[in-house]
């Protein structure tokens, strides 16, 4: 399977990492090798018909920052790339915008038009703009796949849509962000305020240096939109989620709460076509108090009853689990007989 990376930072060079360690294992297990022929960054590309070798790349970005600087790169954009070099599947791994979706949203739809299958860890484009994009997937008769989008290494999606094929999941909700979890966890543990863990938090690289996204809940909002699109089947943007984050709760909220048994989390919920992310008071026993930065999600089925399931919700190599599962399905329905 021929395969382009666009790009190349803590995701993209960790599905590098993981392919160079699970390349064996991928030829024994489902005789898929993994040739990746193209890696688009913002100073250019890299391309070799061969295939790139990628303990190169990876010491070529690490050292210089920009994958141009790997022997024989172009100066060449990621459309240009989709558009131009001969591949059977897209990684989109550029960083979320949720203002516009850009540059993923266009690499996406260039993906399609040339008739390659994309896979994606990118959830601003879903959020902004998931119809348009499963529609034009499946005009262009290739698969869509974006496990990656929601929970990291947690397999909500693929579950629902697959396991859970039979069941009708009436309601979803959970802790979709690690770096809340872990700051109100935090709070809950040690009575400190929340101004001092989000530094602590900058501090150990859980939070981003511009934290908007975590602690005002928008990370939530996008990963829920796309939950209640692709498990639930609603026709849901960004827009239309209430959205609350996590900036205004102090410690004594918490303390008050612990004393009646419960704890504070940042819940995303999606039930009879409403989506709510919000601070919201759940007893200490319940499924969705889980620690630090892990992630949960409890799909509600009409026929299994509660399903829960936990794990990392972010980190370079954690992520690359889910991705690659996209990878290896989408191997197995379209690639292994061509």
């Amino acid at each position: 399977m021929r395969v382009q990376i666009i790009g190349f930072g803590v995701i993209g060079q960790g599905l590098a990492e993981v392919l160079l360690r699970k390349r064996e294992e991928l030829k024994q297990r489902y005789s898929l090798e993994v040739k990746v022929v193209s890696i688009t960054d913002i100073s250019g590309t890299a391309y070799a018909e061969e295939g790139l070798d990628l303990e190169k790349a990876l010491s070529v970005a690490r050292q210089t920052r920009a994958i141009v600087n790997y022997p024989g790169a172009k100066e060449m954009t990621g459309i240009e790339a989709i558009e131009e070099i001969d591949a059977d599947l897209v990684i989109e791994a550029t960083p979320s915008n949720i203002k516009t979706g850009e540059p993923g949203l266009s690499h996406m739809l260039a993906g399609f038009k040339a008739g390659k299958h994309v896979v994606t860890s990118n959830k601003g484009p879903l959020a902004l703009k998931y119809k348009e994009l499963v529609t034009e997937a499946a005009r262009n008769n290739v698969e869509f796949r974006f496990e990656a989008s929601v929970g990291g290494a947690m397999p909500v999606i693929n579950l629902a849509r697959e396991t859970l094929s039979g069941d009708k999941i009436t309601a979803i909700e959970g802790i979709l962000n690690g770096t809340t979890n872990y700051i109100l966890s935090r709070m809950t543990r040690e009575g400190l305020s929340f101004e001092q863990v989000l530094k602590e938090a900058q501090e150990l690289g859980y939070a981003e240096t511009d934290p908007t996204y975590d602690i005002e809940g928008i990370d939530t909002a996008s990963k829920l939109v796309i939950l209640a699109n692709a498990i639930m089947g609603i026709d849901a943007t960004f827009s239309d989620v209430k959205t609350r984050g996590i900036t205004r709760i102090t410690p004594e909220a918490i303390r008050l709460a612990k004393e009646r048994g419960y704890v504070i989390k940042l819940i995303g919920e999606v039930r009879n076509n409403h989506l709510e992310v919000s601070p919201r008071l759940i007893p200490e026993t319940h499924p969705l108090n889980v620690d630090g930065a892990l992630n949960v999600a409890m799909l509600h089925c009409d026929v299994a009853g509660e399903i829960t399931v936990v794990g990392k919700g972010a980190g370079a190599i954690e992520t690359q689990s889910a991705i690659l599962s996209d990878i290896i399905a989408i191997w197995k329905k379209r690639g292994a007989g061509q």
